[in-house]
């Protein structure tokens, strides 16, 4: 197992790829806390699932809007484990407002998208900094959106936050270094995911046609991609888009 011995934390992990990157990190040897807003017993299904196979599990609930909430679990997180090697920034918020309404996208739905998807993964990279540095081996897996490397997703503040979050994976990548690898995961469209269900229709349909593979964002793949660059050795301040092909990834 690749992962033996190490320690994982995946926010949003009761979701639908949060989920799948759980499971994948356990399998390969990790123990998982993973984080859930108000889905408490989805979240303890994943850790009795962990448990099953062996692994230890933690489930914490968690704000990525409330800098206090960020600080607690992040806590909760190192103090039951006693350490930590891997942080996936998974958790995200989305609405499907199409780029033309630019009055239904308003100043507190812009700010729960940006803080949420944002200003989240930041403050949790910064408060658990010092563990995931601890041993030299550190890894930070954001997870993105090809919606951050074109113009099309299912808003602009989505689009905008994703943006962001492709680059702050470059700052940290820079600023944790030489303890803490950090890299970036662009999925496009994830059929049956409660992401892609806010995703309009006609960019949803743009995305299948576009994707040269036949099919679009798969969790298995984001899961063990995220595997793949939590076992690197040299592979810091990356973006690898998950998405089928679409030629606005291929860049």
């Amino acid at each position: 197992m690749k992962l033996e011995g190490k320690v994982a934390f995946v926010t949003g992990g009761s979701g639908d790829i949060g989920s799948a990157i759980v499971r994948e990190l356990g399998q390969e040897g990790a123990d998982v806390a993973l984080s859930y807003v108000g889905q408490k017993d989805t979240a303890d299904k994943m850790v009795a699932e962990l448990e099953g196979i062996g692994r230890r599990g933690l489930a914490v609930q968690l704000d990525q809007r409330d800098p206090n909430s960020i600080e607690a679990a992040s806590t909760a997180v190192t103090d039951h484990f006693g350490r930590l090697d891997i942080l996936v920034n998974n958790a995200a918020w989305n609405i499907g407002i199409s780029f033309p309404q630019l009055d239904d996208l308003t100043a507190d739905i812009w700010d729960r998208v940006l803080e949420t998807n944002l200003r989240g993964p930041f403050l949790l990279s910064r408060a658990l900094a010092v563990p995931l540095k601890a041993d030299g081996g550190g890894h930070i897996v954001n997870i993105s959106s090809v919606g951050g490397l074109s113009p099309g997703s299912s808003s602009i503040a989505y689009s905008s936050s994703k943006a962001g979050l492709n680059h702050l994976t470059r700052c940290l990548a820079v600023a944790m270094a030489p303890d803490v690898a950090v890299n970036c995961i662009c999925p496009g469209l994830v059929e049956g995911t409660r992401m892609a269900a806010n995703v309009p229709e006609p960019l949803a349909e743009g995305a299948r046609q576009q994707a040269v593979r036949g099919r679009v964002g798969d969790p298995g793949d984001i899961a063990r991609q995220t595997v793949a660059f939590c076992t690197s050795v040299s592979v810091s301040g990356q973006i690898v888009a998950i998405d089928g092909g679409m030629p606005i990834g291929m860049r």
